[in-house]
């Protein structure tokens, strides 16, 4: 059994725990194999270090709603956005300056997927990977601002 407990400010420890023990209750055990993705941080992270590296994900700095309005439409192609093409070093400073929490307003920074602008799919028009959240986590605290 796998959480998504990724944000914080959705997912409260009660909710997980009620979870797990009305998943027991009903009959199972997962023995040793009960796994949340905080439990991936770290790994996450370096994925998306290398997606950096690779040239495939950027640091944006357009708002949320600057990001919608870029996306496009159903019948018209998305924008790129004018920070899409920061050099490598560039992202990796600010990813990196991300994780540190050195911004302090949440959402002033993402990091977005380099896919299409003009795919079909809005969900493939260059999503958000990561955000910038100032919030602690049930489980590792304030250890990452995600």
């Amino acid at each position: 059994m796998r959480f998504d407990d990724t944000n914080p400010t959705r997912e409260d420890i009660e909710y997980v725990e009620s979870i797990l023990a009305d998943v027991h209750w009903l009959g199972f055990d997962w023995g040793h194999h009960l796994y949340y993705a905080s439990d991936y941080f770290e790994q996450l992270y370096e994925f998306a270090e290398q997606l950096i590296l690779d040239g495939n994900a950027y640091v944006d700095s357009l708002t949320a709603e600057e990001i919608r309005e870029f996306r496009g439409t159903l019948t018209e192609p998305g924008c790129e956005s004018p920070h899409r093409d920061r050099s490598v070093e560039e992202n990796l400073d600010l990813f990196r300056r991300m994780r540190a929490g050195e911004f302090p307003n949440d959402g002033a920074h993402v990091l977005r997927a380099r896919i299409d602008m003009d795919s079909p799919n809005l969900n493939m028009r260059d999503p958000v990977l990561y955000r910038i959240r100032h919030a602690e986590h049930h489980r590792t605290g304030n250890a990452w601002c995600i």
